[in-house]
């Protein structure tokens, strides 16, 4: 006769078996993706550079856009998890201010792409006008960085400054951000990222500053 411990040890051992599977096929449509691309890329391949069948692809996901998408969103919270972190440490040191808590955190972001260019070419899309109302509205995965966009738009507030032009200058900034670093970092046209930062922070800091 099993007991309930016995049951409860089969259990985490087969949920753990099926974490791992889920992993592997992140792990190996991520390397395709970012290699192959996505156009190039077919389930029979993800599946066996899983080493899994490609029946068991079906059991965690529709299809490889639906795997893509939740790649996207899991590579998205992870970097600007790290970002808010690297923010935050920084700005309690420098005893910064909002603004430049800003800047410090789009900072992260353009070295941390530099340095890994196949991740940007995945998400770029995604770091859009959308994720920005995604946090707002129901991300519990980016409770930090929802405090400080919420911080910064209760600043301007405070400033006498209304809802509309709020809206309106933070999806200046995300699309002015997620457009240069993907022309400036990948394609390396007009200018280098290098070259374009401090105009790109200046223009941040004054639309911030209104």
């Amino acid at each position: 006769m099993e007991h309930a411990g016995d049951e409860d040890s089969k259990m985490n051992k087969i949920n753990a078996k099926k974490l791992l599977k889920r992993n592997k096929l992140y792990d190996a449509a991520y390397e395709l993706f970012t290699t192959k691309g996505m156009t190039e890329t077919v389930i029979e391949d993800i599946a066996k550079k899983a080493g899994v069948a490609k029946g068991t692809f079906y059991l965690y996901f529709k299809d490889k856009y639906d795997i893509l998408n939740k790649i996207i969103y899991r590579k998205s919270v992870t970097v600007l998890k790290q970002a808010m972190d690297a923010t935050e440490s920084k700005v309690k040191a420098e005893n910064a201010g909002m603004i430049d808590g800003v800047l410090f955190f789009i900072d992260y972001l353009i070295a941390y792409f530099k340095s890994n260019k196949k991740m940007l070419r995945l998400i770029h899309k995604n770091l859009s006008w959308g994720l920005y109302r995604k946090i707002l509205a129901d991300s519990d995965d980016l409770l930090e960085v929802k405090g400080m966009l919420q911080r910064l738009t209760d600043e301007y507030r405070t400033g006498g400054v209304n809802n509309d032009v709020i809206e309106k200058n933070m999806y200046i900034i995300i699309e002015l951000v997620s457009s240069i670093c993907y022309s400036s970092i990948i394609l390396e046209e007009p200018y280098t990222i290098d070259e374009i930062k401090p105009t790109l922070y200046k223009t941040i800091r004054k639309i911030l500053s209104k």
